[in-house]
């Protein structure tokens, strides 16, 4: 068994999906620019498996550069969490996504088929079913309509992977869709550190809490929901790297491109996770109601039924365990990586 090539492995998805790797007896290759990411979260990958990992800092992008890592090391498979992933940010810069998103998959491709490597998962997103699809949505669906460039990314992504798969019959092909994956490694030591002001709701509530910001706005609370405010479906980050270990077990003896869903299925309000997260950690999340999102659905959740019965994959973890982890992972590291 070569080596698995983590594309993006020092984020937040890719970091924890390394630690699991590297437990499960895997070798791994991280590939990371760090522009959402720190050199400090590898080192920390070490600390907490005890195990050393080739890393390489460069851009997905210069497949010059990326051919040298195929060529030095025994990729066996590729996981891509290689992209820009901010919603916002992707509707003021369409251009900076499209170019950075696709071109980072195209690379990837290329280098696979030059040097033979013939696995790969990509870090998808519930964002592909769009708006028309009703919930919980199941692989099955087609995908939707998106409201930004960050998701349509992600849609394009996807049929790309999908177009080679025809045109080559050795590709095997996992596309994982994630839902809304917070809570931290429970050691403290890794976490979510995103870079300047959070998109996501869990860190936003996490440095609320720890005093860098002053109050979270909830955006909406008349939604058709039970407490007005939208549901989405948590997964601990965690779990979701659990999921990528089966995902790499499962990709060696398939071929062609199989949907998997990662999610739990149980879709939790704004409101429930602000009111779990002081709950569990006893401390004050000062909140204010504002007006609604362009573009946020009242709801999405899962029908993750698939991962369990192809992959033998659920979560384990609880809102509760999300709303600790995160807690403790900020309260420990205040600043992120940058102590």
């Amino acid at each position: 068994m070569g080596k698995i090539l983590l594309a993006g492995g020092a984020g937040y998805i890719g970091g924890h999906t390394a630690v699991e790797l590297l437990e499960a007896g895997y070798d791994v290759v991280i590939v990371d620019n760090y522009s959402n990411s720190s050199p400090e979260a590898v080192r920390r990958i070490e600390e907490i498996t005890g195990k050393s990992v080739t890393t390489y800092e460069l851009d997905i992008k210069d497949t010059d550069k990326l051919e040298n890592v195929f060529k030095d090391n025994d990729i066996s498979a590729v996981i891509h969490f290689a992209g820009l992933k901010a919603v916002g940010e992707s509707v003021a810069k369409p251009v900076m996504y499209y170019r950075n998103n696709i071109d980072t998959t195209l690379s990837l491709l290329e280098c696979m088929s030059k040097y033979g490597v013939h696995n790969i998962i990509f870090s998808s997103s519930a964002t592909v079913y769009g708006e028309e699809n009703p919930v919980p949505y199941t692989e099955e669906m087609k995908r939707g309509t998106c409201t930004n460039p960050y998701g349509w990314t992600k849609v394009m992504m996807e049929q790309i992977l999908e177009d080679a798969s025809k045109a080559d019959a050795e590709l095997s092909v996992v596309l994982l869709r994630y839902f809304n994956p917070i809570g931290a490694h429970p050691s403290g030591r890794m976490g979510e550190d995103p870079q300047g002001i959070p998109n996501n709701l869990m860190p936003y509530v996490s440095q609320v809490a720890v005093g860098r910001r002053e109050k979270l706005t909830i955006f909406g609370k008349d939604y058709d929901t039970p407490d007005g405010t939208c549901r989405r479906d948590y997964i601990h980050v965690v779990d979701l790297a659990k999921g990528h270990v089966k995902a790499v077990d499962y990709v060696f003896g398939h071929k062609g491109v199989e949907v998997f869903n990662l999610g739990t299925g149980t879709p939790y309000s704004v409101t429930e996770i602000v009111d779990t997260f002081e709950k569990v950690n006893g401390v004050p999340v000062p909140h204010v109601y504002g007006e609604r999102r362009p573009g946020d659905l009242p709801e999405s959740y899962a029908n993750a039924d698939k991962a369990l019965r192809v992959l033998g994959w659920k979560t384990e973890k609880t809102l509760a365990d999300m709303c600790r982890d995160s807690w403790n992972w900020q309260k420990n590291n205040p600043n992120g990586y940058n102590k």
